[in-house]
């Protein structure tokens, strides 16, 4: 009889011990996830933080330099959806990998290149796993959390990023400010093999993560919803990195601060990343277009704000947190947007969210720099910044007039419009 009691509380006691060591795996795999963006995001803000000093080093002036932060964008653009339809029936684990691979090896050719060539084609090496990876990394953390958290999953994976801005991205411009801008790089490469090894350990060799037919990836782009989505971030979020790539010249020259504080403003935009991110999330599954028009809407106000009065250093430091924050509210939706628009090729739409994100980052940084070498001053970058936001909110608004029910299926209720 003694024996008939216990065996129930031993069954009990498994099933627990099972279910715990599972969710450890779960977490562990996300943070395994989140820590490669967390590389790929240090190694693309770190660039805009150490602008000033590989533009020396190279021996150019800063207009000439940022065509190297413009070929990274661009290695995402092409890269992201290209790799993403070449390994379509690659299994996303052993894809993860390969992409971690690339990363590290463009890095260790940014810190070795000799001249703007080399280090242009190494930056562009090092952005093509960018966007595949973050469509890999969705497809892998959605398996994960369940079915209809598809916002949820790709903030979790944003996470990485956001966080690189707060952390890497600073530490990686006071490593550059005081052992050198390649030490950075290398720095970032180490960090990349790190990450390498725990995708190995942590994401789950499953059948299910295995990729699909060529031609369902290739059919997702004949849909005019999925290019307006695309167009929409292009534009929207450009203004993120027309203020992105100018900080240490807003610290030092509008803000009058010693370059000592580009590592703290960088770091507040970070901040306001995160907080955005979290927001964005749970937005996103929830209602198809709030978040993308609350997000764009008020980060037209910060940018005003920033654009006015960036000379303050107190304002400055705001703005940069209120610009990072409103920005990323809108990401997540834009992600959830894209799935619903193609929801057979999640992957590909993963790969098309950060490659239209990374043509912002072109155009932004373009259309800042463009401003500047005109004479209208470093704040014009935000006010350039401004006009792409308007413009991207503006297309969301004319595509969107027939979209479905801003309530989505399965919602709370609590949350649900009045």
């Amino acid at each position: 009889m003694l024996n008939e009691a216990y065996e129930p509380q031993c069954a009990s006691v498994k099933v627990h011990c099972s279910d715990t060591r599972q969710a450890s795996r779960r977490t562990l795999t996300l943070l395994a996830l989140a820590f490669g963006t967390f590389c790929i995001g240090t190694s693309e803000f770190a660039s805009m933080g150490i602008l000033q000093l590989f533009a020396a080093g190279l021996d150019l002036d800063v207009a000439t330099a940022t065509h190297a932060i413009e070929a990274y964008a661009f290695g995402v653009v092409i890269g992201g959806p290209v790799v993403t339809v070449l390994a379509a029936r690659l299994n996303r684990r052993h894809l993860l990998l390969a992409l971690m691979a690339v990363f590290v090896l463009g890095n260790v050719l940014s810190a070795m290149a000799t001249g703007l060539g080399m280090f242009t084609l190494a930056r562009f090496v090092s952005g093509i796993p960018q966007g595949a990876y973050f469509g890999a990394g969705a497809v892998v953390a959605s398996y994960i959390v369940g079915p209809g958290q598809g916002g949820r999953a790709f903030a979790m994976v944003m996470t990485g990023l956001t966080v690189a801005t707060i952390v890497g991205s600073p530490l990686a411009t006071l490593l550059g400010q005081n052992l050198g801008w390649r030490n950075a790089y290398l720095a970032v490469s180490a960090l990349g093999t790190v990450a390498f090894l725990a995708l190995w350990m942590w994401v789950p060799r499953s059948d299910a993560l295995n990729g699909g037919p060529v031609l369902q990836e290739l059919q997702a782009l004949n849909r005019p919803s999925v290019w307006a989505m695309v167009a929409v971030a292009a534009l929207g979020v450009a203004s993120i990195f027309a203020v992105y790539t100018f900080i240490g010249h807003f610290v030092t020259e509008e803000a009058s601060l010693s370059e000592t504080w580009i590592p703290l403003a960088l770091g507040v935009f970070g901040v306001g990343m995160t907080v955005g991110n979290v927001v964005g999330g749970r937005l996103a599954d929830r209602y198809p277009s709030r978040g993308l028009i609350t997000g764009f809407g008020s980060a037209l106000v910060a940018l005003a704000l920033l654009a006015v009065g960036g000379g303050n250093a107190w304002i400055l430091m705001i703005g940069l947190f209120l610009v990072g924050g409103t920005m990323m509210v809108a990401i997540p939706t834009i992600q959830v947007r894209l799935t619903q628009a193609a929801p057979d090729a999640p992957t590909l739409m993963g790969a098309m969210n950060l490659a239209a994100l990374n043509v912002a980052n072109a155009i932004g940084a373009w259309a800042g720099g463009q401003t500047i070498a005109h004479g209208l001053g470093l704040l014009s970058a935000v006010w350039a910044g401004f006009a792409l936001t308007l413009a991207g909110l503006v297309l969301f608004l004319l595509v969107s007039r027939k979209r479905p029910s801003d309530h989505l299926p399965g919602a709370s209720r609590e949350l649900s419009p009045s």
